[in-house]
């Protein structure tokens, strides 16, 4: 058998390291600003780590015990979830609603679909800010709005579910229509003729949205829940700009993990000990969140249901 020569042992060489080099930029970036600060921060929160001190003595998992042992940290737990609740469900129900009319025949469907992403584009400290004159308290439009129709004014800030209600409306202006568009993909992707059988059928409008259209969308409907979720979970701006204080109100009734972990990182504790500690709770809470999609996503695959994107 003749040996191959150089060049041609060069071009064998890269033709196997091709594929390898051009994902390697991906996985170096990933490593310096994903993976890299999430074992360092696991390393800090196994420490006695003060914000001008620096580190001191390990100390095991003496932060985590500390952290549970702390109100404030069950407290943002539930507003987080609460106020994830709030945005997520009627966010999800109103994006595929705006993504059922944007699939219609519709006139300037360029000009709507691009309208729906607007709220996106605008940066959230602008979106919390306006809306934290909304919902304010004395001179709110939104009390304005309702002493027209004799309705008592709402305490948005004094009371915990209209606060959590109100920082919801500012995700839900945010993200419905990204989501939106999200959705507009998945139902293009549907076969139109699933529609056309289905009026061959005698099925009416409605009848074909929830018995064609949405059935179809339940894996898109899967992965749009569980990156809401993540996102959920890591509200951070809303919350922090919806007052002028930034902590989560008097009672801390808006406070959120996010919030909770800047207050221990960079609060009157200087703990980043502890702060490290709440931040690898909430990647344990995204990473079981993550599992259950994952489930899900291949129970749905395994069904042989349509609509797989």
């Amino acid at each position: 058998m003749q040996s191959l020569t150089w060049r041609q042992r060069l071009s064998r060489l890269d033709v196997k390291l091709s594929p390898y080099l051009y994902i390697s930029p991906f996985f170096l970036l990933f490593f310096v600003v994903g993976l890299f600060p999430l074992l360092y921060t696991a390393w800090v929160s196994l420490h006695d780590w003060h914000l001008i001190g620096g580190q001191g003595e390990m100390i095991g998992f003496a932060n985590y015990v500390a952290v549970f042992d702390q109100p404030n940290f069950y407290r943002a737990l539930r507003n987080t979830f609460s106020i994830f609740i709030l945005s997520s469900v009627p966010q999800i129900i109103a994006a595929i609603l705006i993504a059922y009319f944007l699939d219609t025949n519709l006139r300037a469907k360029t000009f709507w679909r691009m309208g729906v992403l607007l709220p996106y584009v605008v940066a959230p400290v602008a979106v919390s800010m306006i809306f934290s004159k909304i919902f304010a308290d004395q001179s709110g439009a939104a009390n304005a709005l309702l002493a027209m129709f004799g309705a008592d004014p709402i305490g948005w800030h004094a009371d915990p579910f209209w606060a959590h209600v109100a920082i919801a409306t500012m995700v839900n202006f945010r993200w419905t229509g990204y989501n939106a568009l999200i959705f507009l993909a998945a139902m293009q992707a549907i076969p139109r003729e699933v529609y056309e059988a289905a009026i061959v059928d005698g099925a009416r409008r409605w009848r074909t949205f929830f018995s064609v259209t949405v059935p179809m969308l339940k894996p898109t409907i899967i992965f749009v829940v569980i990156t809401s979720t993540i996102g959920g979970l890591q509200i951070f701006d809303e919350p922090r700009m919806f007052d002028t204080m930034g902590t989560g109100g008097a009672d801390k009734q808006w406070l959120t993990l996010t919030m909770y972990i800047y207050e221990l990182g960079w609060g009157a504790q200087k703990s980043f000990g502890r702060a490290a500690a709440v931040s690898w709770i909430l990647f344990a809470i995204i990473v079981v969140i993550g599992a259950i999609n994952f489930f899900i996503t291949r129970r749905i695959a395994s069904s042989g249901g349509k609509g797989d994107l």
